[in-house]
This record gives C-alpha cells, sequence and structure tokens, in this order.
C-alpha cells in the first residue's frame, strides 16, 4: 500500500469536493468530522451537523475518507499530531491501535453508556478510559430468499449443516429451470477483516472459540476452529462460487441482489439495498441469525462505527458535544428510518416507526446482545497484524492451499512471536 503524505492528507482535507460546509456564522468555531462514504451516508451525516449547528451555531466540515486507505489514513494523521478533523468515524476494531491519539471523552459521555449494548462500550474503553461512543452497530447476519424457501418447501436453515442441505437443493433447483449462474451460498472470501469476521464465526458457533481471549491469550489453534474451517472450505465450489475467495461485501451483494444468491451472509446495511426499486429481489429477501454450529450456538462478528475525538483538537469540548448529538437517541433513531444503520441503544429495537422501515433489527438485538468480539482490545496495536495473520491462514485452508489442522499451528507460531514476552 503507498503510504500518503502528510501534505497530501491535508489536501484531501481541504481539497474543493472533498470537504463540504455545512452551515454556521463565518466567525464560529468550525468543527470537522470524517464521514464513512459518499451517497446516503454523507447526506445522513450532513442533516445531522446541521440540526447541531442549529443548536450551536458553530460551523462543521463533512470530510469523506477513501474506504480501503481510511485505517491508513487516521494513522498518518493522528501520528503527525495533525488537528485537520476533530472527530474520527472508526471501526470498532481499531480503538486499541489508535487509542494514544484518542481523547478521552469525560463524564458527560460515560454517563450515557448504560444506554448502549454493552459489548459496543466495551470496545470503545481502553485502560479504563472511555475513547468513543458508539454510533451504529454491525453484526452479522443471513440473508434468504423468502419465494424460493417456499418454492422448494424449506424453512429458515437454523445450522451450518441445514443451510448447506437447503443450499444445495435451491441451486440444483434452480439450475434445472435453467438459471445456471445461481449458487447457494454467498459470503466474504477475499483474505482481508471481512473473512476475519466471517471465520470468526464459524470458528466461535463450533466451540472453537477466537483468535485471542479477552486475557490476551491465543485460542485459535483447536480441534473444533480446524473443522469449521475444513467444512468452510467444503463449500467453495459446491453451494459457493470459487470466485467467493475475492469476494468482499459488495461483491457478494452484487450476486444476492441480481438474483444469483439463495443466501448471503452480510451485513445489515444491504438491507435497505437489495430493497431498492431496481432491485431483483426486492421484497423478497428475509433476514435471520447465522446458522449454529455443533455446540447449538449461533454467534455473529461485532462490528459498527465510534465517533472518537482527536486528541490533538483544538475544539474539543466542541467536538465532545458534537459526538453526543450525532450519538443521541433522535439521531440514531433517524439515522435507523432513513438509512437501515442498526441503533447501538437497545431500546430503539422494539420502537415501532424503526421496526416499520427495518424490520429485520427485531432479530438483530439478540444478535448484537451475544455477538463476539474481535481481539482489538486484547491485541491493541497490534491487532492488524493479528488480523491479516488470520485472515491469510483461513484463506490458505479456504483455497485447498494448505490443511486446516497444519495452517493453525502455523498461525499459533506466528502470534506467540507477535505477542514477545507474553504481552502485546
Amino acid at each position: 500500500m503507498t503510504l500518503l503524505s502528510l501534505a497530501t492528507l491535508r489536501q484531501l482535507v481541504c481539497a474543493a469536493g472533498a470537504v463540504l460546509a455545512i452551515m454556521g456564522a463565518a466567525q464560529a468555531a468550525t468543527v470537522t468530522i470524517t464521514c464513512g462514504s459518499t451517497g446516503r451516508e454523507l447526506a445522513l451525516c450532513r442533516e445531522g451537523t446541521e440540526s447541531w449547528s442549529a443548536r450551536t451555531g458553530h460551523s462543521v466540515k463533512l470530510v469523506t475518507m477513501p474506504g480501503s486507505d481510511t485505517l491508513t489514513l487516521t494513522q498518518q494523521l493522528l501520528a503527525a499530531g495533525a488537528a485537520d478533523i476533530d472527530v474520527f468515524q472508526i471501526d470498532i476494531a481499531w480503538t486499541g491501535i489508535l487509542a494514544r491519539h484518542l481523547q478521552a471523552l469525560g463524564p458527560a459521555a460515560a454517563d450515557r453508556t448504560a444506554q448502549h449494548f454493552p459489548a459496543m462500550v466495551q470496545s470503545a474503553t481502553v485502560g479504563g478510559q472511555l475513547l468513543g461512543m458508539p454510533w451504529f452497530g454491525d453484526a452479522g447476519v443471513l440473508y434468504y430468499r423468502k419465494d424460493l424457501l417456499q418454492r422448494y418447501g424449506l424453512a429458515v436453515p437454523r445450522t451450518w449443516a441445514e443451510l448447506r442441505q437447503a443450499a444445495q437443493t435451491i441451486q440444483a433447483g434452480e439450475r434445472r429451470r435453467g438459471a445456471d449462474k445461481f449458487w447457494g451460498f454467498v459470503w466474504q472470501g477475499r483474505a482481508y477483516e471481512g473473512l476475519t469476521c466471517n471465520a470468526l464465526e464459524w470458528v466461535a458457533s463450533q466451540g472453537g472459540g477466537g483468535v485471542v481471549d479477552e486475557g490476551g491469550r491465543i485460542t485459535i489453534n483447536n480441534p473444533a476452529a480446524a473443522k469449521a474451517l475444513r467444512e468452510a472450505a467444503g463449500w467453495v465450489g459446491t453451494i459457493t462460487p470459487k470466485g467467493v475467495l475475492n469476494y468482499t461485501e459488495e461483491e457478494a451483494r452484487g450476486v444476492f441482489q441480481s438474483g444469483n444468491a439463495a443466501f448471503m451472509r452480510n451485513w445489515p446495511y444491504a438491507w435497505s439495498l437489495v430493497n431498492d426499486p431496481g432491485s431483483s429481489v426486492r421484497h423478497l429477501v428475509g433476514v435471520a441469525a447465522l446458522p449454529a454450529g455443533a455446540g447449538g450456538r449461533s454467534t455473529a462478528t461485532l462490528a459498527g462505527s465510534l465517533l472518537v475525538v482527536n486528541k490533538y483538537s483544538r475544539h474539543s469540548d466542541l467536538a465532545i458535544d458534537l459526538v453526543l448529538h450525532l450519538t443521541s437517541a433522535a439521531e440514531q433513531k433517524r439515522r435507523a428510518i432513513q438509512g437501515s444503520y442498526s441503533p447501538t441503544l437497545p431500546g430503539l429495537y422494539g420502537d415501532p416507526e424503526v421496526l416499520a422501515t427495518a424490520p429485520y433489527l427485531a432479530t438483530l438485538r439478540d444478535t448484537l446482545l451475544s455477538a463476539v468480539a474481535r481481539p482489538s482490545t486484547a491485541t491493541g496495536a497490534k491487532y492488524n497484524r493479528v488480523s491479516i495473520e488470520f485472515s491469510n491462514a483461513v484463506h490458505s485452508v479456504l483455497t485447498g492451499e494448505s490443511d486446516a489442522d497444519e495452517r493453525l499451528q502455523v498461525l499459533d507460531n506466528k502470534l506467540r512471536r507477535l505477542r514477545r514476552g507474553g504481552q502485546w
């Protein structure tokens, strides 16, 4: 990956088209916030900051960050002590990586933590300090074609074994009907963070635990984890296209949304997209918890975003106030209704207006309460290395390049070298 200079990063912040001035008097202090993407997400960010500006009289600038390089760019800006951006949107797995550059949010934020899912608050806390506020939650879910389950007389699969059987049945039937590009199940198989999330779900649901436990001990090298990876490898080329080994979320969604898959593992964001007016599967899709493994446990990887404040911000009090506004119940309800973003407040999962536009949230609440966290807090600044090593190991098993038991032993050795002297 090519690293950009700080000057280039600052040009990113200031260039016309990359930065959108929102509201406020010319003399008012300006707070800058990163926004995850363009399009709907940018519009939702804008509406949220406009309501804060109307209340406070301060202006806001939004900055869109390139998705693939967001962590790298954020690390570069913060490592240089740059104050160009006051509020960053970060993945919940990045808190430990960025902790030393983040501002503790103080008592006002801490007083609100009881309203949020505990696992998300935990992901925002390092060394006893609250460094971020949960903005939206995420957990892996199973999308399925309601019409196809009905056509073949099948129920929503509750276990991985049932999923494989249902996928085989529907795939064979649809191909007999002339859909030669139809597949049973699509997911995220490229060697990247998305595969880390998928593989954690497989391993945990089969009783294999995680990669690293909360105490920092390496736990991934065990028979249940190896069994889970072998089972997933068996999907490739049978119920899953071999191309899945290069799929991210969007490639999987593209196949499913075009009507060429019966099941899809993805995040809740895809709900509004698969129901867009132009979608081939509009109104034909259901959402359920991911299947359970041999131990009877359905497990989803916890994901989502936090809003954090730059330790070097010149407007830290304003930035914290903006964070509290954007993560409030009213804002999260608006984002859930308008953009299908999953709230981090359990209380909103029973709200009739929210459920009217995003009925799958009734299922997602329990999923988020029991979701498995990635070992980002335990491994701190080394989490990115840990995730890369894990996803690469999983990918080599999926491709058939490596045996699961042998590859997990190699992974264990690599992680032990990363954890020098028993410390991450």
